[in-house]
């Protein structure tokens, strides 16, 4: 297993701040927004005990960039972002992968990421499970992974479901009952 030091950054953003930790390899973890920068830093070190705070390098700060762009409601597309996911499960690894070519305003679900991977329908709470440890949710997109039929699943950051909703109709995606196609007509 590879060594490194990892180091963070706190910064703001329209949506409130972030934490972002990298390792000498690529991006580890990955904070969404909370409401203040003590609340973000305590929840990215509960997970990463022994980082440091630190300048981000130039790869990084791109990475923070980015991110405040996708706060502000822009199209953003984070799959070229180097991650360090060692420790990860094999299999994690694989979902994640395949979470990241999720594009912007597009959803997918546990099943069909598991079926992309080639595994049965049973695969399906393995890939909800990845989603729920995700290490860098947003960079790798768990928020545009759905549950059977559409709905919105879990989601285990500040905020649960509705965080993941927001995040959601931010990029144009609408879950729940279409929009009737016609009112009724008064004959």
């Amino acid at each position: 297993m590879r060594q490194s030091v990892h180091r963070y950054h706190i910064f703001e953003t329209a949506a409130g701040f972030c934490g972002i930790a990298w390792s000498d390899y690529g991006i580890t973890r990955f904070q969404l927004p909370t409401k203040s920068a003590d609340a973000t830093e305590r929840l990215l070190r509960r997970r990463l005990a022994d980082a440091e705070p630190g300048t981000p390098p130039a790869r990084v700060e791109e990475a923070v960039s980015a991110v405040r762009r996708y706060f502000e409601g822009k199209e953003t597309d984070f799959s070229a972002f180097e991650l360090d996911l060692t420790g990860q499960d094999a299999f994690f690894r694989q979902v994640y992968f395949a979470a990241r070519r999720v594009p912007w305003g597009h959803t997918t679900t546990y099943g069909a990421l598991a079926r992309r991977l080639g595994a049965g329908p049973e695969a399906a709470r393995d890939v909800g499970q990845a989603m729920a440890r995700n290490p860098v949710a947003l960079i790798i997109p768990c928020h545009r992974v759905l549950a059977a039929g559409g709905k919105i699943g879990g989601f285990s950051a500040p905020g649960g479901s509705s965080t993941k909703l927001r995040m959601l109709e931010m990029e144009g995606v609408r879950i729940g009952a279409p929009e009737p196609a016609q009112q009724s007509l008064a004959f």
